[in-house]
């Protein structure tokens, strides 16, 4: 009898139980390095389980056929680093050092792909994961937890659930860090949006220079529609960068470039002594990031910031400045994520905004609901670059701040009528002609606005999007002969009542 597939769910609810390991003991934002690692471990170890049967099966059992076919496949993993020779020394006093030898083995078996990825995270941790009898005990905890997964590929209930449901583990991990959560994951429907506004084309290179743990990144590609797509990512943090090389590698695009560094101090996706190019560069930046390097943009050896430099209280400005110049000067597309201040804030953020503008790369600002992201309840906005709008200086104005999901601690927004509305409403505008004189035009009531550049300069430049789009909702007219009624009515009653409480306190002797 054939065993049932394992579905998305079943893996989910595993996982998560797993963390019940590690929960009072670290902080969210800590424990689920481990708990994905350990997701990843168990993965590529079931997986090459699967490829040893197989060949086995092939090759009738003959280990130098099957050694030869397995040196072919596209990670290596050495029988001293398996999940399973783990599981079987669970109980060894020195547990949290063999998990980690079996890490960097990992690693140096598949160097091309994993260089580096679990340098940042130690199983081994008195800090993190307490002292040795205690650590001992919630590492055993944790593999026992692990050892109820089966992920070898022929018994999953599809090809992509591993690669969904770490994603899934990464979102739900962000629910629970609070502010910290920001930094390594943005919303899923917010990417979602993000890629089918960018809609990038086979063939394309796709940036994100800000990338976290690749969730963005992966959104795009499955916007291409086939694998002809080029990946390139850049993260600060170390232990997100090493998670956004495993989601990379879960996900089977392995030919992404994933660097790790400041982007805005020390670029690493390069091209000889440039800024390395692409066609589409996305990305959901720290927000109004404070000391961003202000002090040595001016030196900037890749002249990223000739606009002008940004405040150094509020790296906004410098992020935009780094996207637009990391596109190919003809066709590039940027798309970024960012709060409302940017819109408005006058000083060198005005200056610099209104060189964007006048050099015709703006296409569109789109308000978002409040209370989407983790970390922060506050609106933000997406702003659409293009540098192929040609002659067209319109922008496009939409207002999406009342289009979402109520959720207990987030809101969050819907495919058809949020999503789709936004991405079609923009298609739209791309695809009509510009308007021939200085005025606007409402392309739908208190939702969409087209304006003219003339209209923009008249604004001095500022792009609130209540200047465009007009959300001012009349107030009900009052009935005032029927108020007065009522009032009259509600007097009335009001002497009833205390004439009957006159009568009871009476009655009592008061």
């Amino acid at each position: 009898m054939s065993k049932k597939p394992i579905t998305q769910s079943e893996i989910n609810n595993i996982v998560w139980k797993a963390c019940d390991t590690f929960r009072g003991v670290i902080d969210p934002s800590q424990y689920k390095d481990y708990i994905l690692t350990m997701l990843f471990v168990k993965y590529v170890s079931d997986v090459w389980k699967d490829k040893k049967n197989f060949y086995a099966e092939k090759y009738k059992s003959d280990e130098i056929r099957v050694q030869r076919a397995l040196r072919n496949e596209r990670f290596q993993m050495p029988e001293n680093c398996t999940f399973d020779f783990l599981f079987e020394r669970r109980n060894e006093a020195n547990l949290g050092e063999l998990i980690d030898v079996a890490l960097e083995r990992l690693e140096d078996a598949n160097r091309s792909k994993l260089e580096r990825v679990f340098r940042n995270i130690s199983f081994n941790s008195e800090a993190n994961l307490g002292q040795t009898k205690d650590r001992n005990r919630r590492l055993k905890n944790l593999l026992v937890d692990f050892s109820a997964l089966d992920l070898q590929p022929s018994h999953l209930e599809k090809n992509d659930v591993i690669g969904d449901s770490y994603e899934y583990l990464i979102e739900k991990f962000a629910s629970d860090a609070g502010k910290k959560a920001g930094e390594f994951y943005t919303p899923a429907e917010v990417s979602k949006l993000l890629a089918k506004l960018l809609n990038p084309q086979p063939g394309d290179r796709i940036i994100d220079p800000t990338c976290g743990s690749g969730s963005l990144l992966i959104k795009l590609s499955k916007e291409v529609g086939s694998k002809n797509f080029s990946l390139f990512g850049q993260e600060i943090n170390g232990s997100t960068w090493a998670l956004a090389r495993m989601n990379m590698f879960l996900h089977e695009i392995d030919d992404a470039t994933i660097e790790w560094g400041d982007t805005l101090n020390n670029p690493k996706l390069l091209e000889e002594d440039s800024l390395l190019k692409g066609n589409i560069v996305g990305a959901n930046p720290p927000f109004s990031l404070d000391k961003w390097g202000a002090e040595d943009a001016m030196a900037d050896q890749f002249n990223r910031f000739h606009r002008g430099i940004p405040p150094k209280s509020k790296g906004d400005y410098a992020f935009i400045s780094h996207m637009i110049e990391s596109t190919y000067h003809d066709t590039g597309r940027v798309g970024v994520i960012l709060p409302h201040g940017v819109l408005f804030r006058g000083s060198s953020e005005g200056k610099i905004r209104q060189q964007l503008i006048e050099e015709n790369l703006l296409e569109a600002v789109i308000g978002l609901p409040a209370n989407l992201f983790y970390g922060t309840g506050i609106p933000a906005t997406i702003l659409i670059f293009n540098k192929a709008k040609g002659p067209n200086k319109d922008i496009l104005f939409i207002d999406a701040s009342a289009g979402f999901e109520s959720g207990t601690n987030q809101n969050k927004l819907r495919d058809k009528e949020d999503i789709e509305k936004i991405v079609s409403t923009y298609r739209a505008f791309q695809q009509a002609s510009p308007l021939t004189t200085g005025e606007g035009a409402v392309l739908e009531e208190k939702y969409a606005y087209r304006a003219t550049l003339q209209e923009v300069e008249e604004n001095d430049y500022n792009l609130n999007i209540p200047r465009y789009v007009d959300t001012f909702e009349e107030e009900e007219e009052v009935d005032i002969p029927a108020t007065q009624s009522n009032i009259t009515e509600l007097k009335k009653e009001l002497a009833e009542v205390e004439g009957q409480m006159e009568n009871y306190l009476k009655e009592l002797g008061f």
